[in-house]
This record gives C-alpha cells, sequence and structure tokens, in this order.
C-alpha cells in the first residue's frame, strides 16, 4: 500500500495532540481527515490549566526539547492573543531554582530570575510563559485545520482498524489504554475551580515541600482558574466538593483576596499518563503505517507542537 506523500492520512483524537499533528500534516500539504469522539471543546484539553512548562511527563529530556519547539510556535502565536488564545504571561513557578533551567531554558527564556520575598515566599523562578486560553486555542486549531484543507469528522473510534487510510496517526491519549490497547496509559486526575478573577494579573505554581499538594492560578480572559490535584489512577470525572474547598483555600493562602472570589466552575481532567510518551512508527502487516503520539501526562500542551512535527516526519517518512 503506497504510504508516500500522496496517501490520505486519518489522524485519530481530537484534543490539542491530535489537531496540533493535523495541522502541521495538513500545511504540509497532506490530505488530513481528522476523527474525533467529540468536539475539541468537550476534550481533556479544554480542562487544561495550559501553562507552558513540562509537567508529569517523561523522558525528561526529550520532553524538554518538544517543549522548546513547541515555546517557538507560543511565542508567534502570542502576537495575536484574542485569535490564537496565546497570551505571554509572568509568574512564579514555587520551589524551582535558577539552576534546575540554566541547562536547557534559560537561554530560551530571557527575565529568568530568583522571585523575591515580596514575590513568593520561599524559593521561586520568577518567569514570562506561554499561558494558553484554551477556549480559544482549540477552536483556533480546529479553524487553522479547516482552511488548510484537513476535514473534522466527529466519529467514535471502537478500534484502531476502522481507519483503512494507508497512514494513521494514533493521538487518543487515555483512549489508547483500550484502542491500542496499552495498558500502561493510566488517568492521573486534575481538579479545578473557576472563579471571578479579584484583579490577579500573574500565575503563580506551588508544592507544599511536605504534604506535596499543589496550589495554582491562572489568569485567563474573563476568569482565574484554580488547580489542583494529580490523582494517580483516579477515574471518576465528577467534581469533589471537599477537594474544591481544599483547592481554593491552598491558592488564598497564597493570594488572599481569592478566598472572598464567585466560583463560576468546577472542572476535572483525566490527564493521559504513562511511564514515557509514545511516539513511534508501528508498519502494520496490511502495508499500512500506524504512527503513535500519545501518553503525554501533564505536559500535552507544552509539548504538543514539539510533537506534532516529530509525528508528522514519521508519518511522511
Amino acid at each position: 500500500m503506497d504510504t508516500g506523500p500522496s496517501a490520505e492520512i486519518v489522524v485519530v483524537g481530537g484534543g490539542v495532540a491530535g489537531l496540533t499533528t493535523a495541522v502541521v500534516l495538513a500545511e504540509r500539504g497532506r490530505r488530513v481527515r481528522l476523527w474525533t469522539r467529540e468536539p475539541a471543546e468537550r476534550t481533556t484539553s479544554a480542562v487544561a490549566g495550559a501553562l507552558w512548562w513540562p509537567y508529569r511527563i517523561e523522558p525528561v529530556a526529550l520532553a524538554r526539547t518538544w517543549a522548546l519547539r513547541s515555546l517557538d510556535v507560543y511565542e508567534d502565536l502570542a502576537a495575536r492573543p484574542e485569535e490564537t488564545g496565546v497570551r505571554m504571561v509572568e509568574g512564579v513557578l514555587g520551589e524551582t531554582g535558577p539552576d534546575e533551567v540554566d541547562t536547557w531554558a534559560a537561554a530560551r527564556l530571557p527575565g529568568l530570575r530568583a522571585a523575591t520575598a515580596r514575590e513568593y515566599d520561599g524559593a521561586g523562578l520568577w518567569a514570562r510563559l506561554p499561558l494558553i486560553d484554551m477556549s480559544t486555542h482549540l477552536p483556533y486549531l480546529r479553524e487553522r485545520l479547516v482552511s488548510a484543507g484537513g476535514v473534522v469528522e466527529t466519529r467514535a473510534v471502537r478500534d484502531l482498524a476502522e481507519a483503512e487510510a494507508p497512514v494513521v496517526v494514533n493521538c487518543t491519549g487515555l483512549g489508547a489504554r483500550e484502542l491500542v490497547p496499552d495498558p500502561s496509559v493510566r488517568p492521573v486526575r486534575g481538579q479545578l475551580v473557576v472563579v471571578e478573577n479579584p484583579g490577579i494579573r500573574t500565575w503563580t505554581v506551588s508544592t507544599d515541600p511536605v504534604s506535596g499538594e499543589m496550589a495554582y492560578f491562572f489568569p485567563q480572559p474573563g476568569r482565574l482558574v484554580l488547580g489542583g490535584t494529580a490523582e494517580e489512577d483516579a477515574w471518576s470525572a465528577e467534581p469533589d466538593p471537599a477537594v474544591a474547598e481544599a483547592i481554593v483555600r491552598r491558592c488564598a493562602a497564597l493570594r488572599p483576596e481569592i478566598a472572598g472570589a464567585r466560583v463560576l466552575r468546577h472542572l476535572v481532567g483525566l490527564r493521559p499518563a504513562r511511564d514515557a510518551v509514545r511516539l513511534e512508527r508501528e508498519p502494520l502487516a496490511d502495508g499500512r503505517l500506524l504512527v503513535h503520539n500519545y501518553g503525554h501526562g501533564g505536559g500535552g500542551v507544552t509539548v504538543a507542537w514539539g510533537c506534532a512535527r516529530e509525528a508528522a516526519a514519521l508519518a511522511s517518512g
């Protein structure tokens, strides 16, 4: 079967990994159909707080390479935030020192410095990073795909063999657990609370050194996103009121004005974790080509463009 440049490609999965991969392929002139079980606005990617930073993703070295390649794209997209949903925003990475980024990110992130005592109570790193509003970014990616000639089809897939195209790209995230099947893919549950923004313009990510509990807040247009949790192998998509209260309490300990903010929404997302991202070619017995691009954990948005370009190269090679 011909899997060359003229062959049609089906990308399975409509989250940020699938959309970005489909965009890269379509903009390189490939005929692309994207199959998605649900609209992008209802995928796990839509729940992401979406600060650019490699979080809960392995292998670390490759993730950093993919992240830096994605950073190039996000910096360009940040010139049109209303259209793309990407802004460059300053904030503090708590419990992080300059020495932890010297070897991979310092040269690409001008302005990195230790946070002052006024900015953060403890060791922290002040940085200006991409912060992505997924409610705008995912529709932007979909429109960009269609503009490049791609087709988006809402379709539930029960077996990757249903995609009879010469080339299939598997970007199904947690769905790969059943579709591949790959039982090593597991959920890491994240719960968020969305509140009215009481005037906060910077973000903060903090981790308690004793309990390991996280607290973070991200100012998005018209709201402030509070988090969060990282519960291994937890499948419930229902918000837990006690967890929500704890999230608000931890965030208010960092910025007291959060305590009185009106709650707008409660969200839950299941991060598709794996011991390592699977990004590789799998030639099939019938001559077709299957490319895997899944298992990004909590770093899917951060590495999206780096992984998409590698997946596109594997699909075309």
